[in-house]
């Protein structure tokens, strides 16, 4: 029983450990047969754990890195990374990790956001800030708590969120998830601040784009959230994602606020 908790909450062990470690626990003429019913309470879990994962289309490793440009110059450089595959409060998720750093002689930004959410329905279940842009330079952690319907801020009291919340990250690995057809404009009630919903997603067209990487057919959208940041209404970002099964962002504009 010991084993079994131990791996519902992330321990991770090759099948000769599991062999070894439930040898620990059972001795004498009935060690091969408890062994045996331990490996398959084992592996029926292993299984339900991969049934409820939801199809996505990256995995650990993938990272695409990008050129900041101020108009035609180039200022600085982003990246995008799915960090990990982890364990947070005895959830699986999705650790992924999104920078953009660079800037002029009269403007400098370093912005860092990472997502922790779940591998099943891709809620957020932590969120971290670190924004250090011009003057600007604020840290805020979220811990989000979908199965209680709230989230916290750094130290201050428990705020309402939505059911099965999104960040600013993750949101945009779950546009790589959803169907996109051009002239369609999508709503989700998943921003975790309730106030900031719905969000839109606006599918405008299809186009051949040119990136460093090469070039690709993409879909362009224009994701929306009533909010400061690159996604807020003033900022009219756009997104180019690749117009195939994987979905991999290819380019991101946005107006800054200097």
């Amino acid at each position: 029983a010991w084993l079994v908790a131990r791996l519902k909450v992330g321990g991770a062990f090759s099948y000769a450990d599991l062999r070894r470690e439930v040898g620990k626990f059972v001795g004498g003429k009935t060690a091969a047969g408890q062994a045996a019913q331990a490996l398959r309470e084992i592996e029926q879990i292993l299984t339900d754990a991969r049934a409820q994962e939801k199809e996505v289309p990256w995995t650990v490793g993938e990272r695409t890195e990008y050129d900041v440009k101020f108009g035609p110059i180039k200022v600085g450089s982003g990246s995008m990374e799915v960090a990990g595959r982890e364990m947070l409060r005895g959830e699986p998720v999705w650790h992924t990790v999104f920078r953009i750093k660079g800037g002029t002689f009269f403007y400098k930004g370093d912005d860092r956001m990472e997502s922790w959410f779940t591998r099943d329905d891709l809620s957020t279940l932590r969120y971290i800030q670190d924004i250090n842009e011009g003057s600007r330079d604020r840290t805020r952690t979220y811990e989000i708590f979908p199965e209680r319907g709230v989230y916290v801020e750094n130290e201050n009291p428990e705020t309402p969120t939505v059911e099965n919340p999104l960040d600013d990250g993750s949101f945009i690995y779950f546009i790589r998830t959803t169907p996109l057809e051009v002239g369609k404009t999508y709503e989700y009630n998943r921003y975790f601040k309730p106030d900031r919903n719905p969000v839109r997603v606006q599918v405008l067209r299809k186009e051949r784009v040119k990136v460093p990487a090469g070039e690709f057919d993409a879909i362009v959208v224009r994701p929306i959230i009533k909010a400061r940041g690159v996604f807020s209404e003033d900022g009219k970002a756009e997104l180019w994602f690749s117009d195939d099964e994987r979905r991999i962002m290819l380019q991101m504009k946005s107006k800054l606020s200097l």
